[in-house]
């Protein structure tokens, strides 16, 4: 059975982009390995994530984030059992949100910036769908 988990959590210190690259190459070279797939987006200190796979590799892996100290505040957004993934040959995309247009987050939220605590699990799949499809996200 496959699953597709979607939390926000806020940075627990400052993060540049060699820590960010550092948790994309993690999670590049240690997914694959455990079958999850995902995306992976961070903007003004706060990360949000979508990971699918298996229900125990999923739970498994967002234990660890729930843990990891570069986190805070992780939250919950989505949880739900799925037929087929939506980022089945990503390892872990990353969003670059210096490509991303302030009316594509307005779209989807009271302010033009990125708050994923403010928008339901759902809205965070619809704003990432609008960016994958102007290529604001990487594999």
């Amino acid at each position: 059975m496959l699953v597709r988990l979607i939390y926000a959590s806020r940075a627990a210190g400052d993060v540049n982009a060699e820590l960010l690259d550092a948790i994309l190459r993690s999670s590049r070279q240690n997914n694959p390995a455990i079958g999850v797939t995902g995306v992976l987006c961070y903007s003004g200190g706060m990360f949000v994530q979508v990971l699918e796979g298996s229900r125990s590799a999923v739970s498994s892996l967002y234990n660890v984030i729930v843990r990891d100290p570069r986190h805070e505040k992780v939250e919950l957004l989505h949880f739900e059992e799925i037929v087929e993934r939506h980022f089945s040959g990503w390892t872990m995309g990353q969003v670059n949100l210096s490509k991303v247009n302030a009316c594509v987050l307005l779209k989807y939220s009271a302010r033009a910036e990125f708050n994923p605590f403010e928008m339901s699990g759902s809205t965070v799949m619809r704003l990432l769908d609008d960016l994958i499809a102007t290529a604001a996200i990487s594999k």
